[in-house]
C-alpha cells in the first residue's frame, strides 16, 4: 500500500508525512508537483508490481497543472481510476470543493491540518479502496469462469457440414457471452441425419446452464432413439426432472427438430412450439414446418405427433429462432410473412444466412439471441 503527498509546499509535505509515519503508514512518497505525480504513476506501471498506489492526498491550489485538472486526468485513466483522491486545500471556496468532489475526488480537509480528522479520512478511503480492489478482482474471476463458460458452449455446436447429398450451415448470434440458442446436428447413417434447434427460455447464463444440461442429454437420446416423437419426449422427460417440483423454476424451450433421409428423400419433424421452419421442396413449394406438440418442459408428459414431407429432387429448410423475428421489425405476425417471402427462393453460400434476413446495422447489440439454420439436401 502506497500513500502519495501531492504539494508545492515542503513544509506541508513535512508535516503531513510525520503524522502519517508515526501513526504507522511508512509507504508515503512526497510529491511537488502534478508532473511528478504524472511520472510516478507512469513509473508504477511500468513496474510488474504496479498498481500500488491506494490513496493520494492532493493540494488542489498548485502552479501549472493544478490538483483538480490533475485528478480529472487520474480518473479518466481506466488503470488509476480506483485510485482515492483526498483533497487538501486552504480554500474556503465551496464551488471549488464542488468541483473537486465532482470530478473524483472522495473527500477534502481544510489547512492547516488537523492530525485526528486527516487520519479519520483517510482510513476511510484506504476502506472503500480495499472494497474496490475486492470488487475489481471479484469481476475478473466471474469474467474468466464466462470465458471459460462461453468457450465450452461453443465447442458443443456442430460445426458445418458439406456432403455431396448434403449442406448444413449456420449463422449464430447470441445476445451475450452466453446464449440459450443451442443448435446440433448428428449423422445416424450414411443418408440420415438428425438436426434440432432449440431456443431455451430467455438468454444469458440461467438459460446457457439449462441449455448446456440438455445438449448432454439430447446427444444420447438422438443416437439411442432417433425418432423425433420419442426424442422430444425424452427431451420432455429430463425437463420435468429439472423442474424438482417447483412451479417457481419453470424452464421450458421450443425447438425443432428433424431427421431427413437423403435415399428416400423424406423429412420426417417436430415442431415444439418453435416459430415456423420452412421447407421449399423441389424449388416449387414452400412447406411450413408447423406442428408437433407444445414447447419441452411446460408439463410433465406431452403429446407429440411427427410430420412427414417428401421431395423428389431437392430441398432446402430455413430454421431460426424468435430472436431474428423480434430484430426484423415491431410486429413478428408481419417479420414472419416477410420471412417466408425471404425463404421462397434457393439460397447460396455465397454470404452470411443472416445476412439474407437482416442487414447488418439490425445484427448487432440485439436483445435476445440470434440463430438461422439452413439445411440444403440432394
Amino acid at each position: 500500500m502506497t500513500i502519495l503527498l501531492v504539494d508545492d509546499n515542503s513544509v506541508n509535505l513535512f508535516v503531513i508525512e510525520k503524522i502519517l509515519k508515526n501513526a504507522g503508514y511508512d509507504n508515503c512518497v512526497s510529491l511537488s508537483s502534478a508532473f511528478e505525480l504524472f511520472d510516478y504513476l507512469q513509473l508504477d506501471a511500468e513496474n510488474p508490481a504496479g498498481n500500488s498506489v491506494d490513496l493520494i492526498l492532493l493540494d488542489i491550489m498548485m502552479p501549472e497543472i493544478d490538483g483538480i485538472e490533475a485528478c480529472k486526468r487520474i480518473k479518466q485513466n481506466e488503470r488509476l481510476k480506483d485510485i482515492q483522491i483526498i483533497f487538501v486545500t486552504a480554500l474556503e471556496d465551496k464551488n471549488k470543493l464542488a468541483e473537486a468532489l465532482d470530478i473524483g475526488g472522495v473527500d477534502y480537509i481544510t489547512k492547516p491540518i488537523n492530525k485526528i480528522e486527516l487520519l479519520a479520512r483517510i482510513r476511510v478511503a484506504l476502506r472503500l479502496k480495499a472494497e474496490l480492489d475486492w470488487h475489481t478482482l471479484h469481476d475478473k474471476k466471474i469474467q474468466y469462469e464466462l470465458d471459460l463458460a462461453t468457450h465450452v458452449q461453443r465447442s458443443l455446436l456442430s460445426p458445418p457440414l458439406n456432403k455431396e447429398d448434403i449442406k448444413i450451415e449456420v449463422s449464430y448470434l447470441p445476445s451475450s457471452n452466453l446464449a440459450g440458442d443451442m443448435y446440433y446436428w448428428h449423422k445416424i447413417n450414411d443418408h440420415r441425419y438428425a438436426i434440432i434447434l432449440l431456443d431455451m427460455m430467455g438468454h444469458g447464463i440461467s438459460a446457457a446452464l439449462v441449455c448446456m444440461f440438455i445438449s448432454s442429454v439430447l446427444r444420447e437420446a438422438v443416437k439411442q432413439l432417433v425418432e423425433p416423437e420419442l426424442v422430444i419426449q425424452e427431451l420432455n422427460r429430463y425437463m420435468a426432472l429439472l423442474q424438482n417440483g417447483k412451479d417457481e423454476n419453470l424452464f421450458y424451450f421450443t425447438a425443432i427438430y428433424l431427421v431427413i433421409d437423403t435415399d428416400k428423400k423424406t423429412i420426417e419433424y417436430v415442431n415444439a412450439g418453435h416459430p415456423y421452419g420452412y421447407a421449399l421442396v423441389d424449388e416449387e413449394t414452400l412447406v411450413p414446418l408447423s406442428k408437433g406438440s407444445c414447447a419441452v418442459g411446460f408439463f410433465e408428459e406431452i403429446e407429440v405427433e411427427k410430420q412427414l414431407i417428401q421431395y423428389n429432387e431437392d430441398v432446402q429448410i430455413i430454421l431460426y429462432t424468435d430472436g431474428v423475428l423480434e430484430a426484423m421489425g415491431p410486429c413478428e405476425i408481419e417479420s414472419e410473412k416477410h420471412l417466408r417471402t425471404l425463404t421462397s427462393t434457393k439460397w447460396d453460400f455465397s454470404q452470411s444466412l443472416i445476412d439474407n434476413l437482416l442487414p447488418k446495422e439490425k445484427q448487432i447489440n440485439q436483445p435476445d439471441d440470434m440463430c438461422v439454420l439452413m439445411i440444403q439436401a440432394h
